[in-house]
């Protein structure tokens, strides 16, 4: 007896062939890709000062590279040099690395200093561009608040040995000069392209990035799973810029940029507290002061100078509700300018100062701000007040019972009747009389005659209603 399989399973039977060839597919797709990857040469440009941004960008760039299987991955230097913790990184990335890596300092004009001295020495193959230069290794001495500090000689000798042998080690796996290495980091030795391969210290020149590959390709590297062939002749190349993220990231890294965001941060928050309920200056006060301070987290920074900085603002703040006549906002604008060049300190790799046009260019700034703050506090003073008490003098009120020398009178205004005596000396003021407000003596008005040109003058608490005199003084009280 047959037995006839349900009507739900046999489409499902029908669904595995086309599993197995979408399956399929994907899989021809990946090894394609693959294929072409391995034929492919990742261009990565390193530019500017080592920062952990660009460490990062870097190691990224390498770790892609080796999961497509790229053939090489080309590092194009030009660099003053930067921070030790973001030079390790980077070599660690390299050394690490599962594809070929290729320091090309280029182009013309450019420098592998200082941190970019050992990148070069860590690469698989190092080149150098006609017209470039490579050198001045010499580790600087930062103190634990970010300035340059002599150390003593036994700090000198500890940090310059470690980096010494640090840099023979590199030269020793890549074959390379060793010792001219050790000079670099000791003497601050330079030498141009030509020089670093007559020396040893680079594998060779090229021109351009097409002449690298031609030249380098059949040389065996040793990688860390083992040596590899260079198959880069004619190799496809890909340029792998910075994403969005590491380019934010880089440019916090800058100083100026750095401090420029935490001067306006800082400035925008006293805006905020001099006019609660703004909002707008104390959001983006409060998001310029945290990237500013991200920023400098990642720099060699002397938190003598942060401190200076955040002084000076703390007297600026301050002035805003505590009137010094000006000595406060002196004293927090000189504090804000010390802080300024003792942010980065002297003993700080090329290209990590603040540049002075910013330092001066935010004090100005800072400068006219309080300019202007101080004149709306004083204009705001010099107003006449516009409630109590006080903003009835000089006020103009129409007399309802006569005022005579030693007798209180009545006179209307601002809508109310107020009892009413004459200054001193001065005339009887009959009724329906203007009358001008000189002093307030508790719920009592002192007032004297007003001239032609204030009785004519309109003001919001006198009365233009017609006057009808009265015979008795207790109507004309009575309003």
């Amino acid at each position: 007896m047959s037995t006839a399989c349900p009507p739900s399973v046999r489409p499902s039977r029908r669904l595995i062939p086309l599993v197995a060839a979408l399956l399929g597919l994907a899989l021809l797709l990946v090894a394609l890709a693959r294929a072409l990857a391995e034929g492919r040469v990742d261009i990565v440009r390193v530019e500017g000062a080592i920062t952990p941004p660009m460490a990062r960008y870097v190691g990224g760039a390498i770790g892609r590279a080796a999961a497509d299987g790229a053939a090489a991955v080309v590092l194009e230097v030009d660099t003053p040099g930067g921070l030790s913790s973001a030079m390790d990184d980077i070599i660690a990335d390299v050394i690490q690395s599962e594809v070929p890596v290729v320091v090309f300092v280029a182009p013309n004009g450019a420098r592998a200093a200082s941190a970019g001295v050992f990148i070069a020495y860590a690469a698989h193959v190092s080149a150098m561009a006609p017209g470039t230069r490579i050198g001045s290794a010499s580790p600087i001495f930062l103190g634990d608040d970010g300035s340059e500090t002599d150390g003593g000689d036994t700090l000198v000798r500890k940090v310059t040995n470690d980096a010494v042998s640090q840099i023979r080690n590199l030269a020793a796996q890549r074959g390379r000069n060793a010792d001219w290495a050790e000079r670099a980091v000791r003497e601050a030795a330079n030498v141009t392209a030509e020089e670093a391969a007559r020396l040893g210290v680079v594998d060779l020149l090229a021109p351009n990035v097409p002449a690298l590959l031609e030249t380098i390709d059949g040389r065996s590297v040793a990688l860390a799973g083992g040596p590899v062939t260079l198959a880069t002749a004619g190799a496809e190349t890909r340029a792998v810029g910075m994403g969005l993220v590491d380019r934010f990231l880089q440019l916090l890294a800058d100083p100026t940029i750095a401090y420029i965001l935490l001067s306006l941060g800082s400035l925008g928050l006293i805006l905020e507290l001099s006019n609660p309920g703004a909002i707008l200056p104390g959001v983006v006060g409060g998001l310029g002061l945290l990237l500013g301070l991200f920023g400098l987290g990642t720099l060699p920074v002397d938190w003598t100078g942060a401190l200076l900085i955040g002084f000076g603002f703390l007297l600026l703040a301050v002035d805003v509700f505590v009137p010094s006549f000006g000595a406060l906002t002196v004293g927090g604008l000189a504090s804000f300018v010390l802080g300024s060049y003792l942010l980065i300190g002297e003993g700080a790799p090329p290209g990590f100062d603040v540049a002075p046009t910013a330092i001066w260019t935010m004090t100005a700034l800072l400068l006219a701000f309080f300019l202007s703050l101080a004149g709306s506090v004083l204009r705001a003073r010099r107003r006449r007040p516009a409630t109590g008490r006080e903003a009835l003098v000089g006020e103009v009120g129409t007399v309802r019972r006569p005022l005579r020398p030693g007798a209180d009178g009545v006179v209307f205004l601002g809508g109310e009747l107020w009892r009413a005596v004459l200054a001193p000396a001065a005339a009887d003021l009959p009724l329906g009389a203007p009358a001008v407000v000189t002093a307030v003596d508790g719920l009592r008005l002192v007032v004297r005659p007003a001239t032609a040109a204030e009785a004519a003058a309109p003001t919001a608490a006198t009365d233009t209603r017609t006057v009808v005199p009265v015979a008795s003084p207790a109507r004309a009280s009575a309003g």
